[in-house]
């Protein structure tokens, strides 16, 4: 089979120009429930942000999508006092899998210098501060995105919670309650999952527990959140709810080797463990890291706790050509501040 990078940097990212005189950039970070826009002042230091509604084009339609996303826009220039045109770039990064229908519609209402990604790529800037590395997202999804030393990039995983999502609070969430089922039929060990699932979704058996699963029907995020219940089984020594993590390690990991494999990474770079996912702690970071020592001995492996939007920025600012002016501490520390401002 011949096989191409499903996700790719736009030539902007990988062969920047050199814009000397620009002074604002944006950065948008669009997803399945909100979208957050944010302009950063290169010569202030400071970062104004807009806000709209969902732009994740599975969820809600190119067009609609779109809409969100210009709503975020405009609000953060208005708030920057400027006009689109003072912009020297703007990256918008969303979530879903045509990137390509939103890119049409934004190519037709914004200039060229308005670039669109996929949500991935902003993850592996936030993990890797866009230089070679590997960003893992395990959220309510999961995937798996990096980028080779010589610009070569692949995307591993990401097929989504009925072919996919491996790794996932939602592929936890459904592989427990599988679990207790098994515990029910006797067809597998016995688990404390029966009583949480039982416990957590108010239901007066297991059986019932599955029922709701079809009958509500329960969305990927209410299955999703059940992990949780699955970590602090795992870390009470739940030797099922154990397994399933070292499963989900397991399953990560034969994506991340494809990753750094395709992109030709070796020696020391960064994995950047990103999303709710990661939360359980040692019982899955644990697993997983002795994992990718197999295949990867020298990669660093850490946690990512910063704002998507920051990764939006950096590669904004990078399609400039002034990628020293900035770092991804600084801007997360400006936009949490925003925030909460």
């Amino acid at each position: 089979m011949d096989r191409e990078s499903l996700v790719k940097l736009p030539s902007s990212l990988v062969h920047p120009g050199e814009r000397s005189g620009a002074r604002f950039v944006m950065g948008i970070d669009g997803g399945a429930t909100k979208t957050l826009a944010a302009v950063y002042d290169l010569t202030a230091g400071t970062v104004h942000l807009g806000h709209g509604g969902p732009s994740n084009q599975d969820a809600v339609g190119a067009q609609a999508a779109v809409a969100a996303l210009l709503q975020a826009a405009d609000e953060a220039v208005g708030r920057a006092g400027i006009t689109n045109e003072d912009l020297g770039s703007a990256v918008l990064a969303i979530a879903g899998t045509d990137t390509d229908a939103v890119l049409r519609e934004v190519r037709a209402a914004r200039p060229e210098a308005w670039v669109v990604v996929n949500d991935v790529v902003a993850a592996w800037a936030t993990a890797t501060s866009a230089g070679p590395g590997v960003a893992v997202i395990s959220g309510t999804g999961s995937n798996v995105f990096g980028v080779g030393p010589d610009g070569r990039t692949w995307r591993s995983g990401g097929w989504g919670h009925v072919l996919g999502d491996e790794g996932s609070g939602y592929w936890l969430g459904v592989h427990s309650i599988r679990a207790a089922l098994r515990d029910l039929d006797a067809s597998g060990p016995p688990t404390g999952l029966s009583d949480a699932v039982r416990e957590y979704f108010g239901a007066p058996s297991v059986e019932a527990a599955a029922t709701s699963v079809y009958s509500r029907p329960m969305t990927k995020g209410d299955i999703a959140a059940f992990a949780i219940e699955t970590g602090r089984l795992a870390d009470e020594g739940d030797a099922v709810a154990i397994g399933l993590y070292e499963e989900a390690a397991e399953l990560l990991a034969g994506q991340i080797a494809a990753v750094v494999r395709l992109t030709g990474l070796t020696g020391e770079f960064p994995v950047g463990l990103i999303g709710s996912g990661f939360r359980a702690g040692d019982v899955f970071t644990g697993p997983l890291t002795r994992e990718i020592a197999r295949f990867a001995p020298q990669a660093g492996i850490e946690r990512v706790e910063i704002a998507p939007v920051a990764g939006s920025l950096i590669l904004a600012i990078r399609a400039c050509g002034r990628s020293g002016d900035a770092t991804l501490a600084d801007l997360s520390d400006l936009i949490s501040g925003a925030v909460r401002g």
